[in-house]
């Protein structure tokens, strides 16, 4: 129990906290933790299954990893993928394997998840206020010290954004039209933006 959230400890829960926690680092780990409890907080009004939101927020970053960042689509899709495979082959339904894999891979779209089933919007929503310190009025500073001291940030700001670039650069296409492409922009030199209207004008129609 942190910050009056109960952390899931059923074998599917336990079985992904130990899959998150042998392949990334304290990082993503303790990010993921903290995605997962400020998700839970935002949604104490709602009606949600606390062991997909938990899983949606254990995998939302794995693409990210060194084990999961060689192809060449977009990082999201990587942990959406890894968390199907992983819910699919414990056994769980269909429809659930879809809200979590819906989860992970908008969770960086602005907005769109939001008007979604609740597993899917608290992803965001806990993701939008450990990286964004969006929401945080909905948290009291009690709370928030309570998930901080059991999962640290230090330098959070800054490692996050190295873990971003260092998932992504490899692959700059995949940040055409989402927020990734300013990371790139920042810290890569030689980065250029594919424009939108560039595309338009540029395609093969003839007029």
């Amino acid at each position: 129990m942190i910050a009056g959230i109960e952390i899931p400890d059923s074998k599917l829960a336990t079985a992904a906290t130990e899959l998150v926690r042998d392949v990334t680092d304290d990082l993503v780990y303790d990010h993921s933790r903290r995605v997962y409890l400020f998700g839970a907080l935002h949604g104490r009004d709602l009606s949600y299954d606390p062991e997909l939101l938990y899983v949606g927020a254990m995998f939302h970053d794995l693409g990210l990893t060194a084990g999961y960042r060689d192809s060449q689509q977009r990082f999201e899709i990587d942990g959406a993928d890894a968390a199907a495979d992983f819910l699919r082959g414990n056994g769980i339904a269909d429809a659930d394997v879809q809200a979590v894999w819906t989860a992970i891979a908008l969770h960086t779209t602005p907005e769109v998840p939001l008007h979604m089933q609740p597993e899917i919007a608290l992803v965001t929503r806990g993701v939008e206020a450990d990286v964004l310190g969006l929401g945080l009025d909905r948290i009291t500073a009690a709370e928030r010290a309570e998930i901080v001291a059991a999962h640290p940030r230090p330098d959070f700001k800054n490692r996050i954004l190295h873990a971003f670039t260092e998932g992504i650069k490899h692959r700059p296409a995949t940040t055409f039209g989402n927020v990734k492409a300013d990371v790139l922009d920042r810290f890569v030199p030689g980065f250029e933006r594919t424009n939108f209207v560039d595309v338009i004008l540029g395609s093969e129609w003839p007029e």
